[in-house]
C-alpha cells in the first residue's frame, strides 16, 4: 500500500470508556479495543456557536478509497444524497440540519465484513453545507466530536474532541479521521485536515464532481 495515503449516538446509549479520548497522531487498533467488532457506528455531535444569522447546516460524509487513494465509483461517496453503499454495509442515518439536542447529531454505520478488499481507507469528512456561499466557517462549532462505537454492544471505542481544533478556523470542511485497513485489522487515525471549500476540492481529488443541492 503506498505510504502517501497514510500521511457517534448509539441509540442514546452512553457507556464508560477507559482511556478512550484520542488526539491527532494517535493510531487506534479497533479490533484490539474490541475483538468482537465488525459493525462500527461513527457518530458526530456539535453545537452551533451563534445566535443570529443564517442557520449552519453541518454534514458528515464518508469517502471509500482504494489503494490509489481514490473512489472506485460515485457510490463510494456516502453523503446526504447517497445515504447507503455496498448493499447496506455503509449507511448514513439521517441528516441533522441544526445540531440541536443531546447526543450524536449524525451517524454512519459501517459493517467491516461488507467492505470489499480493494477499499483500504475510509475518510471521515465534516463539512458545512454551502459554507462558502453563506460565509460560514468551522469556527462556529462548539462541543464538537467524533466517536466510534461497536454498533452491536454499544461500547464506545474512542472519542476525538475537535472543539479546540476548529475554534479559529475559517474553512468549511475537514477530514476528522481515517479508518485504515491493515490486513484483517482496522485502525482509526484522528486527523485535522482542513479544506477551505468543504467537500468540493477534496472530492475532485478522489475522482468525483460534487455539486451541493
Amino acid at each position: 500500500m503506498p505510504d502517501d495515503i497514510f500521511d457517534t449516538r448509539y441509540e442514546d446509549k452512553e457507556v464508560e470508556i477507559d482511556d478512550g479520548f484520542v488526539t491527532v497522531g494517535d493510531d487506534v487498533n479497533l479490533l484490539e479495543k474490541d475483538p468482537s467488532l465488525h459493525k462500527v457506528k461513527i457518530g458526530m455531535g456539535w453545537e452551533i456557536n451563534t445566535f443570529d444569522g443564517e442557520a449552519v447546516d453541518m454534514d458528515v460524509s464518508l469517502f471509500l478509497l482504494d489503494k490509489n487513494n481514490e473512489t472506485r465509483v460515485d457510490e463510494d461517496f456516502v453523503f446526504y444524497n447517497n445515504m447507503m453503499a455496498l448493499d447496506g454495509a455503509v449507511k448514513l442515518h439521517g441528516d441533522s440540519r441544526t445540531g440541536a439536542g443531546e447526543g450524536d447529531d449524525e451517524s454512519i454505520s459501517v459493517d467491516f465484513h461488507g467492505i470489499p478488499f480493494d477499499i483500504v481507507r475510509i475518510a471521515i469528512f465534516l463539512s458545512i453545507y454551502q459554507g462558502m456561499e453563506k460565509e460560514q466557517g468551522l469556527k462556529l462549532l462548539r462541543s464538537s466530536y467524533v466517536r466510534l462505537v461497536n454498533e452491536e454492544n454499544g461500547i464506545e471505542l474512542c472519542r476525538f474532541d475537535i472543539s479546540k481544533l476548529v475554534e479559529d478556523r475559517e474553512e468549511t470542511g475537514m477530514i476528522v479521521g481515517y479508518i485504515d485497513r491493515e490486513g484483517p485489522k482496522w485502525h482509526f487515525r484522528p486527523q485535522a485536515e482542513f479544506h477551505e471549500d468543504g467537500l468540493f476540492t477534496y472530492g475532485k481529488s478522489k475522482g468525483l464532481v460534487i455539486i451541493q443541492q
